[in-house]
């Protein structure tokens, strides 16, 4: 019941709430960003979403316009030179992902699930969790988000190439993840992501998540 009805009935509730209560951050935010950089506001991308059909999602522009065609490519760093002079805050306060509360709105995403991604990005999962991951809506956040909270900075630390130690080493273990949120996905899970993202954020280096969830997949060594 939660899972077909009450989800999205919370979903439509919360985002509502949330755009209300959070306006006097995000105007400043859009302020700013006029002000700065290249003078624009919303990033809009083609993702990956629900029953593997393409949305765009809506992001606080952090990077310069033609950053997908500059050294780097699909993934950032943790000091990327495409980044705007809000981009590296946005990005690490995770504010650059609030207007995806408008895709929440109208149904593209859910506040929890598994991060929506490129098809570039998406192609090199293993096809047992291509025809599964996105059963379910994509979310604001996500048990893969918060495992993976620091992703910019072991892509900035590993000595492999980006886009093979994504494909290769975070990506294989993320989908173990969102496959297990399926299998868990209850009101009480739902609830406890939404607490743990912003726990993580004041706490970054913080188990509390291995601890209230016991029984995620072993953690691969470099995440240690």
């Amino acid at each position: 019941m939660y899972r077909k009805f009450f989800k999205r009935f919370f979903d439509v509730v919360l985002s509502v709430l949330a755009i209300v209560v959070l306006s006097p951050l995000l105007i400043p935010v859009v302020i700013g960003l006029l002000l700065t950089g290249e003078h624009y506001v919303f990033y809009f991308q083609d993702r990956v979403g629900f029953k593997n059909r393409t949305f765009s999602i809506w992001k606080f522009a952090t990077m310069l316009k033609n950053s997908p065609n500059l050294a780097g490519g699909m993934h950032t760093t943790r000091k990327d030179p495409r980044l705007m002079p809000m981009g590296g805050f946005l990005r690490k306060t995770k504010i650059n992902e609030l207007p995806q509360l408008f895709n929440i709105l109208i149904g593209d995403m859910s506040i929890v699930g598994p991060r929506p991604l490129v098809s570039k990005v998406f192609d090199p999962y293993p096809d047992h969790i291509k025809d599964k991951i996105y059963n379910v809506r994509p979310g604001l956040t996500g048990i893969g988000s918060i495992i993976f909270r620091d992703e910019e900075k072991l892509v900035s630390e590993t000595k492999l190439d980006h886009e093979e130690f994504f494909a290769n080493y975070i990506l294989p273990y993320k989908g173990e993840l969102e496959l297990w949120y399926q299998k868990h996905l209850t009101f009480k899970t739902d609830f406890m992501l939404v607490f743990l993202t912003a726990w993580v954020i004041l706490f970054p280096k913080s188990e509390l998540v291995q601890k209230i969830f016991r029984d995620l997949p072993a953690r691969p060594d470099f995440l240690f």
